[in-house]
C-alpha cells in the first residue's frame, strides 16, 4: 500500500510543472530541491556520524561562488565548472575536516561556527575575486550539450532527478559499511574504536561527503540564479540547513524534504504575513519564528516529523552484534 501510494505521489509530482502555471511557485519548488541536497549531506554528518555542522553554508557557497568564478572570469564549460564545485568544497573539507573533527560537540560546532564566519567574510572583503558585496552576475546557464537549462520548467526536472540520485545514494550508504560504523560512532564513538573502527576516518568520511552535496547544491544554485553574493551563504542559512534536517528527522532519507519543504513554505508565509501583523518588523522576526518551531519539535517531536510513518534508515540501536560486525 505504501509503494502504490509512493508511486501515486511521484507521478503527481512529475506532473506538477504541466499544471502549475506559476513560475513563483515553481521556483519555490526547485529551492525546496536545492537545500534538500544540502540537507542531506548534513543529516549523514550528523544523523549518522552524530557530528554537528554550523559552517554548511559555507561549502554551499563554495560551490556557487566556484561555478560563477570558474565561467565567468575562466570561461569553462558549465558541467566542468559544476564539477570543480562538488570536488572543491570536498577537498577544503578534506583539509579542515582531521583537526576539527577531533574536537567533540560545542566545541565541534564552535570551530564549524568559525570557519563558517570565515568563508563568508571572504566572499565579502574578496572583491577582486568575488565581487565583494554587490556579488557577481553574468553566470551563464547550465548545458549539457544542446540541452539549455534556461527556464524553470527545464531546471525542475533537473534539480529532483538529482534529488533523487542522492536519496538512491544515501540510502546505499546507511546498509553500507561505512554507513553503519558511522551509527555506530554516533551510539558510541569509545565502544566504536573499541571494535576496530577507525572513527577519525569516517568522521572524515561524512564531513567530505556532506561538503560534496553542498557544493553540488551551489553551484546548481548559481546556475539557477545566474547570480551571486554573500548575503544567501551566511550564517543564518547555516542554522536554517540544521533547523531543516532537526526538523525532517535525523539520520534518515525522506525527512530532509519534509523538514526543507515546512522551513521554505513558512519562510514565504512569513515574509507575507510579518509585515501585515507588524508593520515595523524586519527580517529578524522570521529567526524568533524558528526558534519556537525547534523548541516544539524538540519538545513534541525530539525524532523529526518522519518518525513514526517513514522507512527509518538502519539504525544503530540494532545491537552490539551489529557494531561487531561492522569492525569486522
Amino acid at each position: 500500500m505504501k509503494s502504490a501510494l509512493a508511486v501515486i505521489f511521484g507521478l503527481v509530482f512529475l506532473a506538477l510543472p504541466f499544471f502549475v502555471k506559476s513560475n513563483y511557485f515553481l521556483s519555490i519548488f526547485i529551492v525546496i530541491g536545492i537545500y534538500t541536497l544540502v540537507v542531506e549531506g548534513l543529516g549523514i554528518l550528523m544523523g549518522y556520524a552524530g557530528q554537528v555542522s554550523f559552517g554548511q553554508a559555507a561549502f554551499f557557497g563554495i560551490g556557487g561562488y566556484a561555478v560563477a568564478i570558474l565561467t565567468t572570469r575562466f570561461h569553462w564549460g558549465t558541467v566542468t565548472a559544476l564539477v570543480a564545485a562538488m570536488v572543491l568544497p570536498a577537498v577544503v573539507a578534506a583539509l579542515i575536516g582531521r583537526p576539527t573533527l577531533k574536537l567533540r560537540e560545542v566545541y565541534l560546532a564552535l570551530a564549524t561556527l568559525a570557519f563558517g564566519l570565515l568563508v563568508h567574510t571572504f566572499f565579502n572583503e574578496g572583491r577582486e575575486l568575488t565581487g565583494g558585496p554587490s556579488g557577481m552576475t553574468g553566470i551563464p546557464y547550465l548545458a549539457f550539450g544542446d540541452l539549455v537549462f534556461n527556464r524553470d520548467f527545464k531546471f525542475f526536472y533537473l534539480v529532483w532527478a538529482l534529488v533523487l540520485l542522492v536519496f538512491l545514494g544515501v540510502r546505499n550508504l546507511g546498509r553500507s559499511r561505512v554507513g553503519r560504523a558511522m551509527r555506530a560512532i554516533r551510539e558510541s564513538e569509545l565502544a566504536a574504536e573499541a571494535n576496530g573502527i577507525d572513527t577519525s576516518l569516517i568522521k572524515l568520511q561524512a564531513f567530505i561527503f556532506s561538503a560534496f552535496l553542498a557544493g553540488l547544491a551551489g553551484g546548481v544554485y548559481a546556475y539557477y540564479v545566474t547570480f551571486i553574493s554573500p548575503s544567501p551563504f551566511g550564517f543564518h542559512m547555516s542554522i536554517q540547513f540544521v533547523l531543516m534536517a532537526v526538523i525532517g528527522g535525523l539520520g534518515t532519507i525522506w525527512g530532509p524534504v519534509l523538514g526543507v519543504g515546512l522551513v521554505v513554505a513558512l519562510s514565504e508565509v512569513l515574509k507575507w504575513l510579518i509585515p501585515k501583523l507588524l508593520p515595523s518588523a524586519g527580517g529578524e522576526y522570521q529567526i524568533v519564528f524558528f526558534g519556537i518551531i525547534l523548541i516544539l519539535v524538540m519538545i513534541f517531536k525530539p525524532e523529526g516529523l518522519s518518525h513514526g510513518w517513514r522507512r527509518k534508515a538502519p539504525a544503530a540501536e540494532e545491537g552490539a552484534g551489529r557494531l561487531k560486525a561492522t569492525a569486522t
